[in-house]
């Protein structure tokens, strides 16, 4: 018990005596109501728990209150209300009163850390977001998201997340804030306000999760400086994965706000891709889909600062939404046909090879859309030019068809008949090529009809620009395109 609060509660034997007699009075209390109860024809069986049980729970409230301090006492006045429930035998109103302290200080405790950063993690719908801005909107948040929340940023551990959990639980089927049938002990109550002591009211931030808040408040207040910017990238380094994805969440709600300071952006353009490689990818994904659900509320502004942030570092296109990565996505196809065609290919086809890679991503993901010239100018821009190959791009290109899925590799093996490639086909270079382009696509082939082209294509004994003019290949190649819509 701390000296600032057992120096307000009285002795341990005078308090046992002062319980005792409090026994008496609530048993003649209680008698006296229920025979009131009784003559007024209402219920009296089951209204309220046995004397003997409320003695458990004064007996052992003190020594739990004794946890908190004197101020903390003081700013708690549903205990006061929940102990004077129990004491007079209403468990269930007992419940309901600890349930409303522990809310309102967990409250407190998220407003004291960051109010903005909690909206960030809590509501992932922007429009609903739009109307969180101070303490006051926490109340808007059920409890059981406040509880989800408050743990994703590990204000409150795992094991106290389970725990308030169960006494949310119990509060919503025991208490009287619903009807119920349920029975409370006066152990367990005891039990509960000592959980939601210990895990909400004397809750301090754990080490990492201070060392964010504090980022986040030096992000908001002023430049930083490179010697504050190189320390916070190695703390990223240290960071938890669900730490870094909440991070990367925190920025990502400072930045897009259209009213954010120019030092505020400043600072988290420097730090994004810094930061980016820890982020893991249903994170990166939902950062799309914030974006995505700006522009479906026709927020303009808030969508272009996103969009600026997912480009701004590498792969980040391949998150952006379907519309944008479409046009992304031709876009790069179209100027790396232009580069590819041009007298200086040799250094421009590298860089947009690189973009074109950032924005598919890693999975090699393309509109459905876009899958006939995506492929098509993958297996022209890798079969050369003629002339040599642009040996500093070529590595994307083997990467990016390295990454065609089965209906893709089934359009690349099918490319010989692309009027496109054709005429290349007559040359050396791209028919060098053409056989590697078979040897990449070769293991993605898992339809029978594909891997019996491919073994018809390898066994042809001409010369790949005559492949289509074969009788049984051109057959097959027809009733590929009918059963496709081609």
């Amino acid at each position: 018990m701390s000296a600032d609060a057992s120096s307000n509660l009285p002795a341990s034997a005078e308090r046992k005596d002062l319980l005792s007699a409090a026994r008496t009075d609530l048993v003649a209390f209680e008698e006296f109501m229920l025979t009131v109860l009784d003559e007024w024809g209402l219920p009296t069986d089951n209204i309220i728990v046995s004397a003997s049980d409320r003695q458990i729970l004064l007996t052992n409230t003190p020594h739990v209150l004794g946890e908190l301090n004197i101020d903390q006492l003081a700013r708690s006045p549903y205990i006061s209300k929940m102990i004077m429930a129990g004491a007079a035998g209403l468990f269930d109103a007992a419940l309901s009163y600890l349930w409303d302290e522990t809310i309102t200080q967990l409250r407190d405790r998220v407003a004291d850390f960051d109010v903005a950063y909690f909206f960030d993690l809590a509501e992932a719908d922007p429009a609903r977001r739009a109307t969180l801005q101070t303490r006051d909107d926490l109340s808007k948040i059920n409890d059981a998201a406040l509880l989800d929340a408050a743990n994703k940023i590990q204000l409150i551990s795992d094991v106290a997340h389970r725990q308030l959990t169960h006494i949310n639980y119990m509060r919503n089927h025991a208490s009287a804030a619903h009807p119920n049938v349920e029975k409370l002990t006066g152990l367990k109550l005891a039990d509960w306000l000592q959980t939601c002591i210990r895990e909400v009211m004397q809750l301090k931030p754990r080490p990492v999760v201070a060392e964010i808040g504090r980022l986040l408040h030096n992000v908001r207040a002023s430049r930083l400086a490179d010697a504050e910017l190189k320390n916070a990238a190695t703390f990223f380094d240290e960071l938890p994965q669900d730490q870094a994805n909440n991070l990367a969440n925190g920025l990502f709600g400072i930045y897009t706000p259209d009213n954010a300071d120019p030092h505020v952006l400043d600072n988290v353009r420097r730090l994004w891709p810094e930061l980016w490689p820890f982020i893991d990818e249903d994170t990166r994904r939902e950062l799309g889909v914030k974006l995505a659900r700006f522009r479906a509320n026709a927020d303009k502004d808030r969508a272009a600062r996103a969009k600026e942030l997912l480009e701004l570092v590498d792969g980040g296109a391949a998150y952006l939404p379907e519309s944008d990565r479409l046009v992304e996505i031709q876009e790069a196809l179209d100027d790396l046909r232009r580069a590819n065609e041009g007298w200086n290919n040799f250094y421009e086809e590298p860089p947009v090879a690189r973009r074109l890679k950032d924005v598919v991503g890693r999975h090699g993901e393309v509109p459905e859309l876009l899958t006939a010239p995506y492929v098509a100018t993958l297996v022209n821009v890798f079969m050369t030019n003629s002339r040599g190959v642009a040996w500093n791009a070529e590595p994307y290109y083997i990467d990016l068809i390295e990454r065609f899925d089965v209906r893709q590799a089934a359009y690349a093996l099918r490319a010989f008949a692309f009027r496109s490639v054709i005429p290349k086909l007559s040359d050396k270079l791209p028919r060098e090529k053409w056989a590697a382009l078979l040897d990449l696509i070769a293991p993605k082939l898992t339809d029978r009809q594909d891997r019996r082209l491919l073994a018809d294509v390898r066994a042809f004994t001409g010369t790949p620009d005559q492949l289509s003019k074969d009788t049984k290949i051109a057959a097959q190649i027809k009733k590929w395109r009918e059963a496709n819509g081609h």
